[in-house]
């Protein structure tokens, strides 16, 4: 009786652990939706393409490159996407951009 108890509540906290991380989840996708005249296609001036490429590139190894891409990509995109990495969707001209090779051009 005890232990059924038990599992009865362990299965209420897993559940209810469930529906929170769901609404925070739906709350950060929500995000980008909601900044989308942010983020999105012509969302920029060509002046503010620097400081977005440097917080784009900011995490990198690679800082160099990264930032000359990116720069490239937001003169002809004039968008950058948000975040470090990613996200790359809500620019669909940064997202597809593509290398002879078929690679992703945009950082």
């Amino acid at each position: 009786m005890a232990l059924s108890k038990l599992v009865c509540v362990l299965f209420l906290a897993l559940l209810g652990i469930s529906m929170i991380s769901t609404q925070v989840m739906a709350k950060d996708a929500a995000q980008y939706h909601l900044d989308s005249g942010k983020y999105g296609p012509g969302s920029l001036k060509s002046y503010q393409c620097p400081s977005q490429c440097t917080r784009r590139c900011s995490q990198t190894q690679y800082h160099k490159p990264c930032m000359f891409f990116c720069q490239k990509c937001c003169a002809k995109c004039l968008c950058v996407p948000p975040g470090y990495y990613g996200n790359k969707a809500v620019c669909p001209c940064y997202n597809n951009w593509k290398t002879q090779q078929g690679g992703p051009k945009c950082p």
